[in-house]
């Protein structure tokens, strides 16, 4: 049912949508009209809360028919087991169809090598882009969000890739009145981004207004964690901690989850939505900037990486 905003609450018109219906409204005109425009899309699912809340959304958006898409993950093979329980869980619970491109394969073959620091983060690119192209995906969403990381602000809802699966920021199109261009050659594709105006805290109030369920490596719990670039790490194989590094038992939750190896837990007590919510309103930087390390490897190291096909 569509929540209405009085004008008491300053919205100037009895009939307005709240700001967190207006955002739910956009992103599912997103997903139908991806499903009216494309032959094959897919949706990035990695188990985190942004991919959660991008399945919650096509859910909502085509019930109480399945959703036409399937799922895609890029198993870096150092992610948090907790997530990929969540992600395989979710996938059982309603039917859906998972596709899984393993960067540790490409590992093992020889085409790809371990970096030194031990982080596959940057090496998701190729698996991703070669199972675009295997599979003949048109469309592809992402959870990325404007208000991550400046490169991410500056892309389109729809989001052009060439035939190698590139991003030309040149190439950027106009996207007036939510009208969305998805025309492209063969071997092009087209990156979809439909929480591109959500925030950090938006996503977490809608979280909580719509009860959604997520791994509880979002809350706070206590952790084996050491200390490296200034960011707790998790313990694993991927190689921490190294000598001089020490373990020691925090209570901390993760803002973002990504490859365990950069993606750094903060120090907190909000072990519910609510307190989640308090806290990240009262931050001053965002989840990206705060805890993961391959964005501080250069000042453009996230629009690197997505020129060469990353997200």
């Amino acid at each position: 049912m569509t929540t209405v905003a009085t004008a008491k609450e300053g919205t100037g018109s009895p009939y307005a949508l709240s700001h967190l219906d207006a955002l739910e409204s956009e992103a599912v005109h997103i997903f139908r009209e991806v499903a009216g425009e494309f032959e094959r899309p897919v949706i990035l699912f990695s188990g985190g809360k942004d991919s959660i809340l991008m399945l919650h959304l096509a859910l909502k958006a085509f019930a109480p028919a399945a959703i036409p898409f399937s799922l895609l993950h890029v198993d870096t093979g150092h992610n948090f087991p907790e997530v990929l329980e969540y992600r395989d869980r979710v996938v059982e619970q309603h039917g859906l169809r998972l596709h899984v491109a393993s960067v540790q394969d490409y590992i093992d073959r020889g085409v790809l090598k371990e970096r030194a620091d031990g982080t596959r983060n940057p090496l998701q690119t190729l698996p991703l882009t070669e199972k675009i192209q295997a599979e003949r995906f048109d469309a592809v969403f992402g959870g990325g969000r404007r208000d991550e990381e400046k490169a991410r602000a500056k892309e389109r809802v729809f989001s052009l890739r060439d035939e190698f699966s590139q991003w030309d920021p040149r190439r950027q199109r106009p996207e007036l009145w939510n009208l969305y261009n998805g025309r492209h050659a063969p071997g092009e594709h087209v990156r979809v981004f439909p929480l591109s105006n959500w925030t950090e805290l938006d996503v977490w109030q809608y979280i909580a207004r719509e009860n959604v369920q997520l791994p509880q490596i979002y809350f706070a719990h206590e952790r084996e964690v050491f200390k490296r670039g200034g960011m707790w790490l998790t313990a694993g194989e991927w190689g921490g901690p190294r000598d001089g590094e020490t373990v020691e038992k925090r209570q901390v939750r993760y803002r973002t989850v990504g490859d365990m190896s950069c993606t750094g837990a903060v120090d907190s007590d909000a072990d519910t939505i609510d307190k989640v919510i308090v806290e990240i309103a009262a931050s001053r930087l965002t989840e990206r900037g705060a805890t993961r390390a391959d964005d501080k490897l250069s000042e453009a190291a996230m629009e690197d990486r997505k020129r060469e096909g990353y997200f």
